[in-house]
């Protein structure tokens, strides 16, 4: 028989509970197989699955991927060899399921027939878990998506058998003893995005547990400890579950709060408790979870009880006792608030982040979570995973449950509450659809971003009339470094960190922003500047500093200060309290501090150029200054179309007529021209059908532009001083002309 070694890898997310095996087509060719085929996975003990062909990804690599299930049911874990050939299947007779002996599981009438419906052609050995997931009409409930894990306790003929239609299915319910590997747990499965983290977590934590040996030839301790951190939802908690799962490690957890006790000594007795116990049941893993709350910084606390409990943990952790196999995983979303001697090599030897995921990340973690939903065709995942920037794995959990929700409430009106069972064909009707989708969007946003989120209008450039040349360089500074930043690459330069659009009232400063945010996709941030001065010294600085730290946790992301000249007006020349220098020192060094910004954008507005600090608009800081002027005659065109475009218009206006005559007008003015005629034509006649001509003309007596001769004058002395060239700057100093020959 010809058989292969191949090396395990974790099954793609639709394939979880499956029973599927997926090979690279030259592996198929070799053991002569073709997809559906059965074959024989020898590990520790042996199992079988239905071979199908892996992805491209996977072609040339020597791994077959199975899932949890298959791989406990081998005795393998990740990372190791297997022997694989044909297998030779008969048509199971018989065929006896029953739970773990740590699930009591009550069985519906018809449980035998769902089971039966949900592992037809598949293959089972004796001794197998075999998963069952769990529906949404099943007779024993756990969450929908999640799989049940049942045992083959007997089958009939014995070896690899194929439950059939003719497979008489039986389902015990008392648990069987004896039967140590459950796979009930999660599995590498069931976490999305994670790739490189899993597989630092699996180094620290699975070698050392393994193959000791290979640390004692090298001659150095195996980690002690792993401290994860990140943004709240993460997965910081499930990767912990998972490892323990797939380890078969004994797995000890510590809620950080549920340890301290009023009594003296008692809390420090019960983590001692907890170690000991594990070094008996070694090789184990103890997780804390909020790892802050247990250890705090202990120059920052009041309390006696924490700093012992500080004082225990660090001793149990490097203590004179060897600790055997015990390690200790902990996690905390608040990582600067552990105290340091937590954290240093010998207790928690690595550091491990657990980001935001990017789009690659969010799709595998929304493969996860509609694994089990009935989605529609017009459903696209890639658009899903592009659209929700920001989002951690608890929010896409939650916008899932938030889509299924919306797709219950369509059918609802069909279903009678009163009766006991929904009748099947309705169940089999339902179907998640891509609107349903989008509804969710609207109403779940990224949690890191709860207290900054604003929500943004629906702005598009077409809502943006004229300023041709100023949407240009926005585009250019702004979405270009966030949609294609191979641009910048390729040229070799950095993008511009910031922009700083200036110019009269009215003239669509803030509407620019909010298109530019819209089209990028990205998350936006809007600041309003007085709203972060207050009168704690301190808390202007802080808010400024968490309003960029935030950012950076979801990015891409939009910062913009409305107002600029409020928050950052020029230094040295104010009376009193210097809140405005500590924030233009911040914003300072938050524009191009040590910190990298990663894809954070930040655009100013004001009206005011002239009173900003002088050091914001250098290079580097806001590099682009952007003067949005008043419209010319296209551009006031434009802005009339664009806010009549649902008015009804009478034949004789001609919007052209009247960009002609209102020259000095901004965007606001024209806005209000057009409301205003609006109003003149119903004032008239309380049953006016249009807005004719006249009703303009009577409009525009009452609106005066906003543009003056001095205003202009001002704004185009601002430019030329915002330009280059050495000519003007050395005229300015020495206060008289100097010529260049």
């Amino acid at each position: 028989m010809n058989e292969v070694q191949l090396e395990v890898a974790k099954a793609y997310p639709n394939d979880s509970g499956r029973g599927i095996a997926r090979l690279d087509p030259d592996t198929l060719l070799h053991l002569k197989l073709s997809p559906g085929d059965i074959i024989e996975i020898e590990g520790g003990e042996t199992t079988a699955a239905k071979v199908w062909r892996a992805d491209r990804q996977d072609w040339n690599t020597d791994t077959v991927r199975i899932d949890g299930f298959t791989r406990q049911n081998a005795d393998v874990g990740i990372g190791e060899r297997v022997t694989i050939q044909k297998a030779e299947a008969t048509k199971a007779e018989k065929l006896v399921l029953a739970p773990p002996e740590e699930a009591s599981v009550q069985f519906g009438s018809d449980a035998a027939g769902m089971v039966k419906r949900q592992i037809l052609k598949r293959p089972v050995v004796e001794r197998d878990i075999v998963p069952v997931m769990s529906s949404t009409n099943h007779p024993f409930m756990r969450s929908p998506g999640q799989a049940i894990p049942l045992i083959a306790v007997e089958t009939e003929p014995e070896g690899v058998c194929l439950v059939t239609e003719d497979t008489e299915v039986e389902l015990r319910e008392e648990p069987i003893s004896g039967f140590e590997k459950t796979g009930g747990g999660i599995t590498y499965e069931d976490i999305g995005g994670l790739q490189g983290e899993i597989q630092r977590v699996r180094e620290m934590v699975e070698l050392p547990m393994k193959h000791p040996q290979i640390f004692k030839k090298l001659g150095i301790e195996p980690p002690q400890g792993v401290l994860l951190h990140g943004p709240p939802g993460t997965g910081k908690t499930l990767l912990a579950k998972a490892v323990a799962n797939e380890t078969s490690a004994s797995f000890f957890s510590i809620a950080g709060p549920e340890i301290i006790s009023k009594y003296y000594g008692e809390s420090e007795q019960q983590l001692r408790e907890i170690f000991e116990d594990a070094k008996e049941e070694s090789p184990s893993i103890i997780f804390i979870d909020e790892l802050d709350s247990i250890a705090p910084k202990r120059e920052d606390v009041t309390g006696e009880v924490e700093r012992r409990v500080v004082a225990q943990l660090l001793t149990m952790m490097d203590g004179l006792e060897t600790r055997g196999q015990v390690i200790v995983i902990a996690a905390t979303n608040r990582v600067d608030s552990v105290d340091p001697a937590l954290r240093r090599p010998g207790r928690f030897d690595r550091e491990i982040e657990i980001g935001v995921p990017d789009e690659g990340g969010r799709k595998e973690i929304l493969q996860i979570h509609t694994r089990g939903m009935p989605l529609s065709d017009d459903v696209s995942l890639d658009h899903l995973a592009d659209e929700t920037h920001g989002f951690v794995g608890a929010d896409i959990e939650s916008l899932t449950k938030e889509a299924a929700m919306k797709a219950l409430r369509r059918y609802l009106p069909e279903i009678d509450l009163d009766e006991e069972d929904i009748p099947p064909s309705l169940i089999d009707r339902m179907i998640v659809k891509r609107d349903d989708f989008e509804g969710a969007l609207t109403e779940v946003e990224p949690s890191a971003m709860r207290e900054v989120l604003v929500e943004l209008p629906k702005v598009s450039w077409d809502d943006v009339g004229g300023l041709e040349s100023p949407k240009q360089k926005v585009k250019e500074s702004v979405e270009w470094p966030l949609t294609s930043r191979g641009k910048f690459e390729r040229m070799g330069i950095e993008p511009p960190k910031g922009v700083l659009l200036y110019g009269p009232p009215g003239t669509g400063k803030t509407l620019i922003a909010k298109a530019v945010a819209n089209e990028t996709n990205a998350n936006f941030i809007s600041v309003r500047g007085p709203q972060l001065l207050s009168k704690w010294v301190g808390e202007s600085e802080k808010a400024i500093r968490q309003t960029f730290r935030k950012a950076r946790q979801v990015s891409p992301t939009i910062i913009f200060f409305d107002e600029l000249d409020s928050l950052a007006p020029a230094r040295g020349n104010e009376m009193g309290n210097n809140v405005s220098e500590r924030v233009v020192n911040q914003l300072l060094t938050e524009l191009d501090g040590l910190e990298e910004n990663g894809d954070v954008m930040v655009i100013g507005a004001t009206n005011r150029p002239d009173m900003i600090d002088p050091a914001l608009i250098r290079s580097g800081r806001f590099d682009r200054l952007v003067l949005i002027g008043q419209p010319g005659e296209e551009g006031r065109e434009q802005i009339l179309k664009i806010h009549t475009d649902s008015s009804p218009l009478a034949p004789d206006v001609s919007l052209r007529e009247i960009a002609e005559i209102t020259d000095g007008y901004v965007g606001s003015d024209l806005e209000s021209i057009a409301r205003e005629a609006a109003i003149e034509a119903l004032r008239e006649d309380d049953d006016a059908q249009e807005i004719e001509m006249r009703h303009f003309r009577k409009a525009m007596e009452s609106v005066r532009p906003t543009i003056t001769e001095n205003l202009m004058d001002y704004y185009e002395q601002m430019q030329d001083q915002f330009k280059g060239g050495a000519r003007d700057q050395l005229d300015d100093s020495r206060g008289g002309r100097i010529g260049f020959q």
